[in-house]
């Protein structure tokens, strides 16, 4: 039965655990073995298979879990499309927040991400189209990935959902039960061995698209040595003027409506009006004062 005003009541996964554990203090230190599941109209605790916990929600009230969903997108240069990237993440997940960041290349400062990454809180959700764009570098992004796993940050790679933190957050529980026998202290350190093969796991990720991104970068080097060896012009020749499509239409709006040529509006409501930029405004009406 649905209501047509339904309450929400949203659970934080953590608080749930917390609860529990007080109220089932055998089961301390042991939370990496249990799993929660948060429903519509109940929520459940289990450890392995076997159900610990079931809470139903009263008439007229539905579950959801707390937290904000994010989608980081970001490109290195500007040929390069954003579009895509936020498609991808918008097809997965409509309600995600998008956060754009344009034309960073392997600059230190990302001012976009620094501000995302400072409102991120406990139960978040952060998307990313694939693993090369979370970071710079392979060591930066293993950094990353485990500062935002501890503050309790839910990660998702579209293109690698192999380390989603989902992935290790199962990986780290015990893959073999122990027996209460003297195999145990082998199936400890197989148990030990697995929540390292998954840290490493994680680790390739990021340097394989390190690595990419390099070879990327190796290629387009090349690639333009060896055109300028055939004697093809590279970039703009010397002296010569770039003309641009959008150049004579935003003259022209320059010549209407700048004060300098008998227009009524001030350099900065121009370049607002027309969408040009500071530099590139300023050198178009130095073309129209000498010419």
């Amino acid at each position: 039965m649905e209501f047509e005003s339904e309450k929400v009541i949203y659970l934080s996964k953590k608080k749930i655990m917390e609860e529990f554990i007080e109220e089932h203090p055998g089961f301390k230190g042991e939370e990496e073995n249990l799993t929660i599941s948060i429903a519509r109209n109940s929520y459940t605790i289990k450890k392995g298979k076997k159900l610990l916990q079931l809470i139903q929600v009263n008439p007229g009230y539905i579950f959801k879990e707390s937290g904000r969903i994010y989608g980081y997108a970001r490109i290195s240069r500007p040929k390069q499309s954003i579009e895509r990237q936020i498609r991808n993440i918008k097809t997965e997940y409509p309600d995600a927040i998008i956060v754009q960041e344009a034309y960073t290349g392997r600059k230190i400062n990302r001012p976009e991400w620094n501000r995302l990454y400072g409102k991120l809180e406990l139960g978040d959700t952060l998307v990313f189209d694939s693993v090369s764009r979370m970071s710079r570098n392979a060591e930066e992004g293993v950094t990353t990935y485990f500062e935002l796993f501890e503050k309790g940050i839910r990660l998702i790679f579209l293109k690698e959902h192999y380390i989603d933190t989902d992935i290790y957050q199962d990986n780290l529980k015990d893959k073999i039960e122990l027996q209460g026998t003297d195999e145990d202290e082998i199936f400890k350190g197989l148990n030990n061995y697995f929540r390292k093969l998954a840290e490493k796991q994680i680790r390739i990720a990021f340097e394989q698209a390190e690595k990419e991104v390099e070879d990327l970068r190796q290629r387009t080097i090349e690639g333009i040595e060896t055109a300028r060896l055939k004697g093809k012009q590279i970039g703009q020749a010397k002296g010569k003027t770039l003309e641009i499509k959008k150049k004579e239409p935003a003259k022209e709006k320059i010549l209407k409506y700048s004060k300098d040529f008998g227009g009524s509006l001030s350099d900065i409501e121009c370049m607002k009006l027309i969408g040009l930029s500071r530099n590139t405004y300023y050198k178009y009406k130095k073309e129209l004062t000498l010419g």
